[in-house]
């Protein structure tokens, strides 16, 4: 009884921090601005400006989560096998730019990536054509990959490192080579891992606005742009809150995914 009654603030924290909102969000997303019941704002996800900026936020988070991996995983497997890596050292370097303001990582780069930043700076010095990947579809891309990188690398290599030496040196004893060790070997036992990674960096990616508005510059429209202005702009909470709804969707299946494929929880970063 004493173990429950200390766990009764996390519960109270819980329902209050997001049982509640969830709620509210329910009502209203089901609701008209009346307080009818309505599933017209559930619907309105199947308009064209809406699937459009659906689809759209879908494809350049399963792009981000794509490129995130291509750079994680190598450099899990190189964290692992170094000495630096497993002392922690390297794991605090990519911890590190978490603590940071998030709004201000993403506001460095567009410093950097605007026609009069830092790279088109020196690319002008050095007489060659500028970039334009400012308010682009790949500076968006570009600013997911950098947010999200750590929730990709963090899961992976602490998979990675729970993997028994002794289980890789025997497969070189039987004559394994390095690729049946990476394909065969590592890549399934670091699965739990990868799909921890994936769902860590493809549901921000999917529901982000705030890179989306300062790296696109409010010119490419994602559906959490259009969820955003929803609430602050037009003030029509039901549709925001329907077409939030429709959003949690693809969150309760990534979550079923993870924990499909890691029922231990292996890929925590605990």
């Amino acid at each position: 009884m004493s173990r429950k009654f200390l766990s009764t603030p996390y519960l109270l924290w819980i329902a209050c921090g997001t049982i509640v909102p969830l709620l509210v969000i329910a009502y209203y997303g089901l609701t008209d601005r009346s307080g009818a019941f309505t599933a017209a704002n559930i619907k309105a996800i199947f308009s064209a400006d809406h699937a459009q900026a659906l689809g759209l936020s879908l494809l350049l988070a399963f792009i981000s989560t794509v490129i995130c991996f291509l750079l994680a995983y190598p450099l899990a497997l190189i964290l692992r096998n170094s000495k630096i890596g497993r002392n922690g050292f390297m794991v605090f370097i990519f911890i590190l730019p978490m603590w940071m303001n998030f709004l201000l990582r993403t506001m460095a780069w567009q410093v950097i990536l605007e026609k009069g930043g830092i790279i088109n700076t020196m690319l002008t010095a050095m007489h060659l054509p500028p970039l334009e990947i400012i308010n682009t579809p790949a500076a968006i891309v570009l600013g997911m990959v950098y947010d999200f990188l750590p929730f990709m690398v963090l899961p992976i290599f602490n998979t990675l490192m729970k993997i028994d030496d002794n289980i890789i040196e025997a497969a070189y004893d039987l004559g394994a080579t390095k690729k049946n060790v990476l394909f065969d070997i590592l890549l399934p036992l670091s699965i739990p891992g990868i799909a921890s990674g994936v769902t860590m960096v493809f549901v921000p990616a999917l529901t982000t606005f705030v890179i989306s508005n300062m790296l696109g510059g409010g010119k490419i429209l994602l559906i959490g742009n259009i969820i955003e202005q929803e609430f602050t702009t037009s003030s029509n909470w039901n549709l925001g809150s329907g077409l939030s709804l429709v959003m949690m969707i693809f969150i309760i299946l990534s979550m079923a995914m993870l924990g499909k494929l890691d029922k231990d929880g292996e890929g925590s970063l605990i």
